[in-house]
């Protein structure tokens, strides 16, 4: 987090700056002496979190606090525990009481990087689930899956193998067969035995309720036979 300063004690501040400083989360950016050259700062470069004193001259924290727009957080730092509850309004994410140690320091800044990342993940735009292909990690390495060429998924225990066209070896993967189904577009793809996944695109051949792919002959259990049939049913001349 963008993390600024501001105090109008000189050795308030440089304890404050040196907190900022050390802990890995929090970028300084600068420190201030009084409100008024922070918001001058403010006008150029984005601010996610201030530690912010509240008996200041000229201007107070909370004064300050009131004028800005809606976006850094603030924790508030004074020698005066009469201002809790007036911080607390203002939507602060904590309240330092004079002195504190780091201990303190971190408890509160803490709890401003979480709310900056519930934000922040909040804007984030949601990533819909491709319908082209996928991405499977297989030998160190992870390969694109067009479902196009995928002609079927064995399921082996811990593992899948990914059968493509034009292609001699399946695809290796540590996964299961719950986890890559809930992957493939349902309207290409069905499960037709415990172990094995078909694309129905690439079905050719069906022999007493066997898929045929190849030398490869896959079972169309019982308990997925009604499914099956019935995408024969809507398919069939």
């Amino acid at each position: 987090m963008r993390t600024i300063a501001i105090d109008d004690e000189p050795l308030a501040l440089q304890l404050v700056t040196g907190y900022i400083k050390k802990t890995p989360f929090l970028e300084f950016l600068g420190s201030f002496d009084n409100p008024l050259s922070a918001m001058e700062f403010m006008e150029n470069e984005p601010v996610d979190l201030i530690f912010l004193d509240i008996q200041m001259p000229d201007l107070t924290g909370t004064a300050f606090a009131r004028s800005l727009s809606p976006g850094p957080r603030i924790v508030f730092t004074t020698s005066y525990e009469k201002y809790a509850i007036e911080g607390f309004k203002l939507d602060a994410v904590d309240y330092l009481l004079k002195p504190f140690g780091y201990d303190e320091f971190i408890i509160a800044a803490q709890k401003a990087q979480r709310l900056f990342d519930l934000e922040r993940n909040a804007k984030l735009p949601e990533v819909e689930v491709n319908s082209q292909f996928l991405f499977l990690k297989s030998e160190y390495k992870i390969i694109r899956i067009n479902f196009d060429d995928i002609l079927y998924i064995e399921g082996l225990k811990d593992y899948i193998k990914v059968y493509l066209r034009n292609e001699n070896k399946p695809v290796l993967s540590l996964s299961s067969m719950k986890a890559v189904e809930s992957k493939l577009p349902a309207s290409m793809f069905m499960r037709v035995h415990r172990s094995f996944i078909v694309n129905l695109n690439q079905i050719q051949t069906i022999e007493r309720f066997r898929i045929v792919f190849g030398n490869k002959y896959i079972p169309v259990s019982d308990q997925y036979k009604s499914k099956f049939q019935e995408f024969l049913d809507k398919n069939f001349l």
